[in-house]
C-alpha cells in the first residue's frame, strides 16, 4: 500500500504500482517508475502474465553536451526519428486499463555508482506537474532506495530542506526508506549546488569527470558528445560571432595556445582541486625539488574534456594534448589520473601546462 508523503504525493514499490496500473485508483493519476528499465515490460517480467495496456507519448534521450537532450516522438504513423544518442532519459506514456494514467519510466539502477543527478530535473518537474493535475505515485522496486532518493530531492527543492532534514521528514511518512550511500552523496552535492543540478558548478564538473572515468574503465566508448563545447569554435548569432562556450559574455578568463593564440579553454571549463602538500606528496618518489612548494601556484590547469581533444576521443588511456590549430603540445591526459605539482591527484586528468598557454579576457 503506498504511503502518503505530502498532499498528492505517494511513495511505494512495484507491487503498489502494478495494482494501480491493473485496477486503477480513485486517488492516483500519475506514476513515476524508477526501475532498471523504463519499459512497461519490466512489470510482466516481474510478474508473469501481467499485461498492462500502454500508449507511448514520447521518448527522450540524453545527447549532445552535458545536460542536453533530444526527443523521439511516436506520432502514431509508425515513423520515428533516428537518433544517434546516448542513453534513454525517460519514457512518457498513457497506461492502465483505461489508458488514463500518465506514467513516466526512468531507467535507474539501485547502485552506488549510478548517476542520479542527471535524472533529477526531469523527475522533480514531473512530480510538480503531476501534483498540480492530480496525485502521483513515485515507486522503485522495493520502495526503499531509488524512489526515496527522488522524493528526498523533491522535498529538498520545494521546502529548502537539507539532505538530512528532508530524509528525516520522509521517514516520518515511511520509516524504512534508505537511499544507498552513492545517492546520499549525490543528494549532498545537490544541496551544495543550491537545490539545482548546476552543470557549470565545480561540484558537478568533478562529479561528471568521475562518472566519465568510471565509464571509461568499464570499457564504454567515450565519445565527444559527452565533452564540453570547444571554446575556440565560433558560432553565428544574430549580433555577430560569439564564443560557442561563453554565450557572448564579456570578462571571461580564457586560456590560449601560446604559439597560435587559439582559445583552448575558458575559466568555466576549469576543474578546481584542493591543493596537496607540495613536496611532501612526492617523497615516495624520493624526489626533492626547490620548485615544489606549498605556497607556489600549480604548474598546470586541469579542465573538463573538451571537443577539440581528438586524442581523448580516440580511446587511449593516456596521451598528449595538442592544439587543434597549430598542433603545439599543450599538456597531457590520463584516465587513471595525474599528480599536480601541488601534490594533489586529479582523476581522470586533462592537464594544460601553464607554460604552454596565455591567459586573457574575452
Amino acid at each position: 500500500m503506498p504511503y502518503l508523503v505530502r498532499e498528492n504525493l505517494f511513495i511505494g514499490n512495484i507491487g503498489d504500482a502494478a495494482e494501480v496500473l491493473q485496477n486503477g485508483s480513485t486517488e492516483i493519476t500519475h506514476i513515476l517508475s524508477v526501475l532498471s528499465s523504463a519499459s512497461i515490460s519490466f512489470f510482466s517480467e516481474w510478474k508473469k502474465g501481467l499485461t498492462i495496456p500502454t500508449k507511448e507519448i514520447k521518448k527522450v534521450y540524453t545527447g549532445g553536451s552535458v545536460g542536453g537532450s533530444a526527443s523521439v516522438d511516436d506520432s502514431g504513423d509508425g515513423s520515428k526519428s533516428c537518433l544517434l544518442s546516448d542513453k534513454l532519459l525517460y519514457l512518457l506514456e498513457y497506461a492502465g486499463k483505461d489508458l488514463k494514467l500518465v506514467r513516466m519510466g526512468v531507467p535507474l539502477r539501485d547502485m552506488e555508482n549510478e548517476n542520479l543527478l542527471d535524472y533529477l530535473d526531469v523527475c522533480l518537474d514531473f512530480i510538480d506537474k503531476s501534483r498540480k493535475e492530480g496525485s502521483v505515485l513515485v515507486h522503485c522496486f522495493a520502495g526503499v532506495s531509488r524512489s526515496a532518493a527522488i522524493i528526498t530531492a523533491y522535498l529538498m527543492r520545494t521546502e529548502h530542506l537539507s539532505q538530512e532534514d528532508a530524509l528525516g521528514s520522509l521517514r516520518q511518512s515511511c520509516e524504512f526508506v534508505c537511499p544507498n550511500d552513492g545517492f546520499l552523496d549525490q543528494l549532498k552535492m545537490y544541496e551544495e549546488m543550491g537545490f539545482k543540478v548546476d552543470h557549470a558548478s565545480p561540484i558537478y564538473k568533478s562529479f561528471h569527470l568521475k562518472v566519465l572515468g568510471e565509464s571509461y574503465h568499464r570499457g564504454d566508448k567515450i565519445d565527444s558528445s559527452k565533452f564540453g563545447a570547444d571554446p575556440g569554435l565560433p558560432i553565428e548569432v544574430a549580433s555577430g560571432v560569439e564564443s560557442a562556450q561563453n554565450g557572448g559574455k564579456t570578462g571571461t578568463t580564457a586560456f590560449r595556445c601560446k604559439k597560435c593564440r587559439r582559445v583552448v579553454a575558458l575559466q568555466d571549463n576549469v576543474v578546481d582541486h584542493i591543493p596537496g602538500e607540495g613536496e611532501k606528496s612526492f617523497e615516495w618518489r624520493k624526489r626533492k625539488s626547490s620548485n615544489l612548494s606549498e605556497d607556489s601556484e600549480c604548474s598546470s590547469i586541469f579542465v573538463e574534456p573538451l571537443r577539440w581533444m581528438t586524442a581523448v576521443e580516440e580511446g587511449a588511456l593516456e596521451g598528449k594534448l595538442s592544439c587543434a590549430h597549430c598542433e603545439a603540445r599543450l599538456g597531457y591526459f590520463n584516465w587513471s589520473g595525474i599528480q599536480c605539482s601541488c601534490g594533489s591527484w586529479i582523476t581522470p586528468a586533462f592537464q594544460l601546462h601553464r607554460s604552454r598557454v596565455d591567459v586573457s579576457t574575452v
